[in-house]
This record gives C-alpha cells, sequence and structure tokens, in this order.
C-alpha cells in the first residue's frame, strides 16, 4: 500500500496478514465511515455505492459492489489491477466502482483528471487500464503517449477536460473526503459489500471477502422479510 503521509517511492503499508486480521476483528461499516464524517451529504450510502459521477466496471447489475481508491502512480495498485480484473470476470455478478484518489503528487492528479475527462467519450476504462499497465512512475508527457496510444482523441480530451473542470475536481473532492472518513491511510484500499479492506489482498482473499460479503446480504434479506 503507498500511504497518504508517505513520500512517493516509500514502500510501507499493511501486510495482507495485518489487513486480514482487521476482516478478521470486524471491520468498519459504511455506516461507522458516515459517523465519522464531516460532511453525511457526501458519504451517503447511494453515493459510496453509485455514484452516478464515477466510473464502473464489470456487471453493472450486479449484487455485489467493490470500491477501488487508487492512483495511477502506485505500484501496488498496478500490480493488483489484473488479480481484480481476473475476479471480477470470473465472479461474473460484481460491480467494480472506480475512484480515483490522487495522492502521491502533481503528475497522479493530472492521471486522475485526464481519466475522468476520457469519461465523455465514453473511453474511460481504455485510459484506466492504459495508465495501469505500465511497470513505472508515469509522467505528464508519458500520460498524454499512453493515451494517444490507446486511441483516446486528445484534441477532444483537452476540450472536456477545461469544460469540465469543475465537475471533475469535484468528483476527486468527493472521493478523497470518503477515503479519509472511512480511514484509509493509502492506495490501494476497499469497500467490499458493506465491509471495509484498507490494503492488498490475494485473488483468494478477494473471492473469500466477496463470498462473506453475499452472505451478510443474504442474512438481512432473511431478517426483513
Amino acid at each position: 500500500m503507498n500511504r497518504l503521509i508517505t513520500p512517493p517511492g516509500t514502500q510501507t503499508g499493511s501486510t495482507r496478514r495485518d489487513a486480514l486480521g482487521l476482516l478478521g476483528a470486524g471491520v468498519a461499516l459504511l455506516a461507522a465511515g458516515r459517523a465519522r464524517a464531516q460532511d453525511e451529504k457526501v458519504l451517503t450510502e447511494a453515493l459510496v455505492l453509485r455514484d452516478p459521477d464515477i466510473p464502473v466496471a464489470g456487471n453493472t447489475e450486479g449484487d455485489i459492489t467493490i470500491v477501488e481508491w487508487f492512483d495511477y502512480n502506485c505500484p501496488y495498485c498496478r500490480k493488483i489491477e489484473p488479480e481484480i480484473r481476473q475476479v471480477v470476470q470470473d465472479d461474473g455478478k460484481v460491480r467494480l466502482v472506480l475512484k480515483d484518489w490522487p495522492i502521491l503528487g502533481p503528475v497522479s492528479k493530472v492521471a486522475s483528471r485526464m481519466a475522468l475527462a476520457a469519461r465523455y467519450q465514453d473511453k474511460f476504462l481504455v485510459a484506466h487500464e492504459a495508465m495501469m499497465a505500465v511497470n513505472s512512475r508515469i509522467t505528464e508527457p508519458r500520460i498524454t503517449e499512453l493515451l494517444s496510444g490507446a486511441g483516446l482523441d486528445m484534441d477532444r480530451l483537452k476540450k472536456d477536460l477545461d469544460k469540465n473542470a469543475q465537475a471533475i475536481d469535484a468528483v476527486l473532492a468527493r472521493n478523497h473526503e470518503q477515503a479519509l472518513a472511512f480511514g484509509f491511510q493509502g492506495t490501494p484500499s476497499f469497500i467490499v459489500g458493506k465491509y471495509r479492506v484498507p490494503g492488498v489482498l490475494t485473488m483468494n482473499q478477494f473471492e473469500q471477502v466477496i463470498a462473506d460479503a453475499r452472505k451478510a446480504n443474504m442474512g438481512r434479506k432473511i431478517e426483513k422479510n
């Protein structure tokens, strides 16, 4: 995990064992995050799980939602990207909500803003995958090269970025406020169903958390009936 308070390039963070320990101890639910929030209007369950301005991958009608807070210059985010994609594909019923959280410097923010601007030409996921596929820190020239090579209309991208700058920055601010309210200290961090997962998990661990989230949902449905 890359931590918010750690300078870029410094490797610190929870081990997989630490993450599982948090899960085993009973991780915080969304309601717990809201209790710490200064702005409950931003941290409603609807905006955390179903913010209409946030890109979604996987099965948009899925029964379980994974929300990921990530940074394009986070090596842990890049490393886990193909594994998350495989879990989502294999499961077939998972919504993957992708929340840009550019905490590793100005270039990270440039990357996030350009990726979100790509939504206006329906190419966010193309831009996202292009920038996640690199093996080293990206620079502004490299971002342009990657997005252009992925087939984005760069002239339109710049126009959309200028035209929608306020809306894009509002999304980033909302993502940031949510991450801090949930107590996340770095990227990647996740919500799986209503479970808080502040760190990196293996594919098997993700599959287990998804299964636990489904059981929890089923239990709530039975109680309501």
